[in-house]
């Protein structure tokens, strides 16, 4: 199920409010519940206070009746005031009720609840012991304040507040909603034009112009985004009009060579001649679409496997050996220099595949009788392999592009100076480097170009 930032937004500011006004609500509460406890207390005292003193100073029945109407006047007609008093004497009894007082705390001077059984109702009790004087014995005087207009308070604060509460927190959503969908514009601007791209606009690019911060660096990486897009979709046009190029050459020369064989009666030989022509063809054919089925697995991610620790100078003698005719043949001469010693993990297959990349298309790009370098370098983590050969200088625009597959500096030779003859060569040596954990790097400068790979060491 999507879930809606504007949806969340209100829920959250909803919540902090439900939780905000809770906090304050329950602390409102809770002094306005000490402060009504404390009133009764005040309350209680006094009236205990104010009997306990007129009973100190009288012991005898005659100020004792006097008394009993000073409290049948001090207690009000609707009973929100109580007095009672116990004794051992009946003479010196009061209140209704008499029979539930001795639930009340016993102490000297405690705080008690009780609920009289024929009306219900519930007070908060004080009472103290008083001691004999005269005719009158110890006793009990008993004060309860009715705490029925306080729970009253209460509820009706508690009733109010909840409503308070909900009514403040539905505000909050509307308004958290009204908030969130101005705050979301932008981010819907830019929506909407990210939905108006097309393939034949992936040059145009988000506005960063009045755009909040917090945007601002989403927008930066959608334009990056867009850019390498457009790189990509730009290259990836570019490698389907040279890969159609590159079909187009040999499939042309099967289809022209064998129509013409085909034109007029031949001979055994002279079909011959035509079919090892095709053969080179179909060899070109074959050989082109290995190196894609190969490029392809490493843009899938496809690390190398068999991996063995090798000696790389070994292995570039290995290499090297393989290429003594055209060496030869061209008065060329390779030197090995560097760490001679160094050992590396590798495949060597694919090793041997990317040096020969770099040594054909060296002797290529070199005058007959050149001489070539294949320098060794340890670095921490990586063994880099660079084949440096002298040769017109390459322009630095073209450098980092090198590796991209067709990629031709001089866009007018197809089938000149690029390995294979079909402008694979250094993007293979850039996938075997890639398989293995590798880089791959080209500098030209003073005549000489040198192309490296590296690859993970042992």
């Amino acid at each position: 199920m999507r879930r809606s930032i504007t949806i969340r937004l209100v829920m959250m500011f909803s919540l902090t409010a439900l939780a905000m006004f809770t906090l304050v609500g329950a602390t409102l509460y809770g002094v306005l519940e000490r402060e009504l406890t404390r009133h009764q207390n005040d309350d209680l005292n006094t009236n205990l206070q104010n009997m306990r003193y007129s009973i100190e100073r009288f012991g005898d029945l005659e100020h004792w009746a006097r008394l009993q109407t000073k409290m049948d006047t001090l207690t009000p007609a609707d009973g929100s005031v109580r007095f009672w008093v116990l004794s051992d004497d009946p003479r010196f009894l009061y209140g209704k009720g008499l029979d539930e007082m001795e639930r009340v705390n016993q102490g000297e001077a405690g705080h008690g609840t009780l609920t009289l059984p024929i009306t219900g109702r519930s007070y908060r009790t004080l009472s103290m012991r008083i001691v004999a004087f005269a005719d009158r014995p110890p006793v009990r005087l008993i004060v309860g304040v009715d705490t029925a207009p306080f729970e009253h308070t209460l509820r009706a604060f508690l009733v109010a507040l909840t409503l308070l509460t909900l009514g403040v927190v539905a505000l909050v959503m509307a308004l958290g909603w009204w908030i969130a969908r101005i705050g979301l514009r932008p981010l819907q601007r830019l929506s909407a034009e990210a939905r108006a791209l097309r393939p034949k606009t992936l040059s145009q690019r988000l506005q960063l112009e009045q755009l909040p911060v917090e945007l601002e660096d989403l927008t930066v990486a959608f334009n990056g985004a867009l850019g390498r897009l457009e790189e990509a979709y730009q290259q990836l046009e570019g490698f389907n009009a040279d890969v159609a190029h590159e079909l187009r050459t040999p499939l042309a020369n099967l289809i022209g060579g064998t129509q013409v064989a085909l034109s007029r009666p031949r001979s055994a030989s002279e079909f011959q001649e035509t079919l090892q022509s095709n053969l080179e063809e179909l060899e070109r054919l074959r050989s082109i679409v290995n190196d894609m089925l190969f490029l392809a697995r490493a843009d899938q991610g496809e690390a190398a496997t068999g991996l063995t620790a090798a000696d790389v100078a070994h292995e570039v003698e290995m290499t090297i050996e393989f290429f003594e005719p055209l060496l030869d043949e061209t008065g060329t001469t390779v030197a090995i220099e560097g760490e001679l010693r160094a050992q590396a993990t590798m495949n060597i297959a694919l090793f041997r595949r990317a040096l020969s990349n770099l040594l054909q298309n060296a002797i290529e790009h070199s005058a007959p009788g050149a001489r070539l370098a294949v320098t060794i370098t340890q670095r921490p983590g990586a063994i880099w392999i660079a084949v440096a050969n002298p040769g017109k200088t390459i322009a630095a625009q073209h450098l980092p592009r090198l590796f991209d597959r067709f990629y031709r500096v001089d866009s007018s030779r197809h089938d000149t100076g690029e390995i294979h003859g079909h402008g694979l060569g250094l993007a293979i040596v850039k996938a075997v480097a890639t398989m293995h954990g590798g880089a791959t790097l080209a500098t030209s400068d003073d005549g000489v170009t040198t192309i490296a790979f590296s690859l993970s060491d042992a």
